[in-house]
This record gives structure tokens, C-alpha cells and sequence, in this order.
């Protein structure tokens, strides 16, 4: 367990927040990892016109660029989700619950955006954590 980030509780007069936590203290070095699309390792996309597996391949890419820090899903503070229908949230949470503690989760945002860097990517993710000094 990461003892360098408190979560912090619901601040009074703001609704409680069922997919994320409001505010994410932290202290140390920050990594920030640029939005991720649902590519392999060759660029070559992963799950047409599926936003489950599609959101597997972006959360797998995020795990792959932490660990080239030295973090991990633990040392995330903030999750922004670039969506280009707001009916995939639901499929996106189903798999960021497979590699983050639904009981520790980050800040996040999600934005519905008209469109991505090509007609077929469905959602891009990046995040922002903070390592020990």
C-alpha cells in the first residue's frame, strides 16, 4: 500500500463521488503520463468498435508507462478520461477496475470529446501520479 498519497474525504457541501475521490494529496515526484489509445506494441489498434477492450488495452499501456517510472496504479493521483461517447464510462470503469483498487481510487475528470486522433479510437486516458521522494 502507497503511504505517500492520502485520500482525502468527501469535503463538506460536495456530493459524495462514487468512481473517484475528490482530493488525492500527495508528496514526492510526479509523473505525468500522456493520454493512451488502445494501440499494441506495433501502433496497431486494439478493439474496433469495442470500448471494453479498447479501455483493457489503454489501462495495460498505462501500467506499462508507470512501471517505466517506477510507479505503479497505487502512485496514481488523477485519471482524465477523453471519451467520445459518454456511454462507454460504464465499460471503462469495468476495466479500470481490474488494475486499480476500486476502494483507492484516483481524482478524475471525463470529458466527451467529438473525436480522437482517427475515426475508430473510442477513448484515450492519461494520468498523473506521485512517487516517494
Amino acid at each position: 500500500m502507497t503511504t505517500h498519497l492520502t485520500r482525502l474525504p468527501v469535503p463538506d457541501g460536495v456530493a459524495p463521488a462514487a468512481a473517484y475521490s475528490h482530493v488525492v494529496l500527495g508528496s514526492g515526484r510526479l509523473v505525468a503520463v500522456s493520454g493512451q489509445l488502445a494501440l499494441d506494441e506495433r501502433g496497431e489498434l486494439v478493439g474496433a468498435g469495442d470500448p471494453l477492450a479498447q479501455a483493457r488495452q489503454v489501462f495495460g499501456n498505462l501500467r506499462r508507462c508507470l512501471a517505466a517510472a517506477g510507479a505503479s496504479f497505487d502512485d496514481v493521483v488523477k485519471l482524465t478520461y477523453f471519451v467520445t461517447d459518454a456511454a462507454f464510462m460504464p465499460e471503462v470503469r469495468r476495466a479500470r477496475d481490474e488494475f486499480l483498487d476500486p476502494a483507492r481510487l484516483p481524482a478524475a475528470s471525463a470529458v466527451q470529446v467529438a473525436a480522437l486522433m482517427g475515426p475508430d479510437f473510442l477513448l484515450e486516458i492519461e494520468a498523473w501520479a506521485v512517487l516517494p521522494e
